[in-house]
């Protein structure tokens, strides 16, 4: 039985492969300080920041954070115990659920956003064309 050799990868793209999760890495770990400082976990933080955008059914939400419909319900039911989310039904569908960023819930996502140094001041050091052409770069990756 012949057995199939895995390419080997060059120097360059473990090289970039290293880089992006140092970034992914650090973003992270900022992201999750920041969470902290308004007595946030990271998964209430984006869950809170997905709905300052839009109100979103539960499932969604779910899809978005990758992760399963009763663990968002936790999430928001202590998000909402903060008065920083809020249940209203689907216009659509009044048979569905939406959770929604509260006005005092948009004002802490803002300010999240905000004291993300990391996200932020680094891309500020890029031209216009540089931003540009890294968002083209991610993009393409991203799309299979």
């Amino acid at each position: 039985m012949a057995t199939q050799k895995t390419p080997r990868i060059d120097p360059l793209t473990l090289e970039v492969v290293e880089l992006i999760g140092t970034v992914v890495a650090r973003y992270h770990e900022e992201y999750e300080e920041a969470a902290g400082e308004h007595a946030l976990t990271g998964a209430q933080a984006r869950l809170l920041g997905l709905l300052s955008m839009e109100p979103l059914p539960m499932r969604r939400l779910a899809q978005q954070l990758k992760c399963e419909p009763s663990n968002v319900t936790g999430i928001v039911d202590r998000l909402e115990a903060r008065g920083l989310v809020e249940r209203r039904p689907d216009p659509a569908d009044r048979r569905v659920k939406l959770a929604a960023a509260t006005e005092e819930g948009r004002r802490v996502a803002r300010s999240l956003r905000d004291s993300l140094r990391f996200a932020r001041e680094p891309l500020a050091s890029l031209s216009h064309e540089e931003r540009l052409s890294l968002r083209g770069l991610l993009q393409r990756m991203l799309t299979p």
